[in-house]
């Protein structure tokens, strides 16, 4: 029995897999010639921390990520970067017998294993940890000291003469000096480096000595650098050549992209410039584009709710909204529902400002609103393409919502978001674009209000009785165990890592759908759903308090009851 059949049966016997399948995944894998293992991460049967537990308890080793081990930096430094990803291992410390710990991404890897007794001669006991984290921390290791490198040599320069070569459109001797020019290595470092940190966002603010850069991680914007506001247009001119906008405009925003390819993944980052006083302030949206896996499950909706969203993508027409304020995740959420109706049988179109994921098999649109076409105009052509499924990126005027709604009732499903504060919310929203009541009632197939709150560091987070005012805001008498924030190096001390949605369903069923055209007071309609088996957000969140996956701050941070 090989290691592919034995490592197969071993999921099996963890409940990883179905027995069912294991003679079509072993075929493929054969002709295939790839293992068990990545067959399986490929097909996103498994993950990397799914599986963990499992593969551990095959190889007989303990097992634990990335983020919970504390790196010996000095003994971390004794290896290249190169050496440890081609090998997928980590040295992470000596103990006082003098053995090395090394974390491992592949167990059985023998020439992994001389390389490291060539490289450092000792006792060595291993520990298994997932091959991608291997990757990302070392891109974040590499990506840290390159942003230090670059931001020590501006700060080092006698003059701005060199800074301002690019901006100014000097020439320079070759290829080379652009690359290593300190301006150039640190935008690109400082792209790199948001990678491996989850950023969403990268904020470039000048100021009038200095420029700070800051990275949202988990929805907070976390200082992340500094450099001398002398060394700001090179900076400038670097990230408008790489998104394509004009260098000499300096007075009116502009909006661009890059396209990059870090590690193996292809990144699509939008670049938005806004005139300060002391210079352009740049805010980069970074977007995976090849890697949109997510599922309902990674969204963090529960299995009742999921029985409703089935009941609602099972319709045959009618609009189905997400609300939310922004960044939210309504739009990711909404690519999840798409990429379960796509299916070469149906013709689904959107039009998005701008398009956020690339997908395969979707007709997608981008708003040009200078060439004049906005949502609306884009949804009229839309029609006349045959849809059977129409997305629209948001619905911001009554023209939208009007086209939007007609396309409902005349055989189209329709999936759009609102900014509105709950699920009832949108009713009211939709009537105060002049929809008639009759047609929301007849259109709307359910509405679905989402947020994201902070999940709290695995590492660090500390459970304790709650007091007197916890047990208030919980609504509670007697006291409970619930989690709190505390901070580690792992969570660089806030206390979270990573981020989850709560919902709140909405089901318009035959009770709800008349009440649309009789109640006209918010509260009312809020009543009524909650009787017909709405779940508030509030409740959703305050049951991730009770399983300690969330803290009571990030809970009232939500700002609804």
């Amino acid at each position: 029995m090989n290691i592919n059949h034995e490592l197969l049966q071993f999921y099996i016997y963890k409940k990883l897999i179905k027995r069912k399948a294991a003679a079509e995944i072993l075929e493929e894998c054969d002709k295939r010639k790839i293992s068990v293992r990545d067959y399986l991460i490929a097909r996103e049967v498994i993950t990397d921390t799914t599986e963990l537990p499992a593969r551990a308890a095959y190889y007989c080793m303990p097992s634990i990520e990335i983020d919970m081990l504390d790196i010996d930096d000095n003994l971390r430094n004794k290896f290249t970067y190169a050496f440890m990803k081609k090998h997928k291992v980590i040295p992470v410390l000596e103990d006082k017998n003098g053995t090395i710990i090394v974390a491992t991404g592949k167990p059985l890897d023998c020439h992994a294993l001389s390389a490291l007794s060539a490289q450092f001669t000792g006792k060595y006991d291993y520990i298994l940890v997932p091959p991608a984290q291997i990757d990302r921390y070392i891109d974040s290791i590499s990506a840290v000291e390159s942003t230090k490198s670059a931001l020590s040599d501006l700060n080092s320069e006698k003059t701005d003469q060199q800074l301002t070569a690019i901006s100014e459109g000097s020439s320079v001797s070759s290829e080379s000096d652009v690359i290593n020019n300190p301006a150039v290595r640190l935008v690109d470092s400082i792209i790199k480096e948001a990678i491996p940190y989850r950023a969403s966002d990268i904020h470039i603010e000048p100021f009038e000595t200095k420029v700070r850069v800051r990275y949202r991680i988990d929805g907070d914007l976390q200082e992340r650098a500094e450099f001398p506001i002398e060394a700001y247009s090179a900076i400038c001119a670097r990230l408008k050549i790489m998104s394509g906008l004009n260098i000499a405009e300096r007075r009116v925003p502009q909006d661009g992209r890059i396209n990059m390819t870090i590690g193996d993944k292809e990144y699509d980052f939008r670049v938005s410039t806004l005139p300060t006083v002391f210079g352009e302030k740049f805010v980069i949206r970074i977007l995976d584009k090849t890697s949109f896996q997510f599922t309902r499950a990674d969204l963090g909706f529960t299995p009742e709710e999921n029985l409703l969203v089935d009941k609602m993508l099972a319709h045959p027409h009618g609009i189905i909204l997400l609300t939310g304020p922004t960044g939210c995740g309504k739009s990711t959420t909404l690519y999840s529902f798409l990429k379960e109706v796509n299916t070469p049988t149906v013709n689904i179109v959107t039009v998005e400002d701008p398009v956020e994921y690339s997908m395969q098999g979707i007709n997608q649109t981008q708003v040009n609103v200078k060439a004049n076409m906005t949502f609306a105009a884009a949804l009229r052509s839309i029609l006349r393409q045959d849809p059977d499924i129409i997305m629209i990126g948001e619905i911001r005027d009554e023209e939208t919502a009007e086209i939007a709604v007609r396309s409902a009732i005349t055989g189209h499903i329709v999936f759009s978001t609102l900014h509105t504060n709950d699920a009832p919310g949108a009713v009211i929203r939709l009537e105060d674009m002049k929809v008639k009541d009759y047609l929301v009632a007849d259109a709307l197939v359910g509405v679905i209000a989402q947020r994201l709150v902070k999940k709290l560091c695995p590492a660090c987070k500390k459970r304790g009785r709650t007091n007197a005012r916890e047990m208030e805001i919980l609504g509670i008498d007697e006291p409970v165990s619930i989690a709190r924030p505390q901070g580690c190096q792992f969570c660089n001390n806030t206390g979270y890592k990573g981020r989850v949605a709560v919902h709140e369903l909405m089901y318009m069923n035959e009770q709800m759908r008349a009440a649309v055209t009789l109640e006209k007071n918010l509260e009312s309609l809020r009543k009524l759903a909650i009787e017909n088996g709405m779940v508030p957000l509030w409740n959703c969140c305050r049951e991730l308090v009770y399983k300690g996956v969330t803290s009571i701050q990030e809970l009232m941070s939500l700002n609804v009851e």
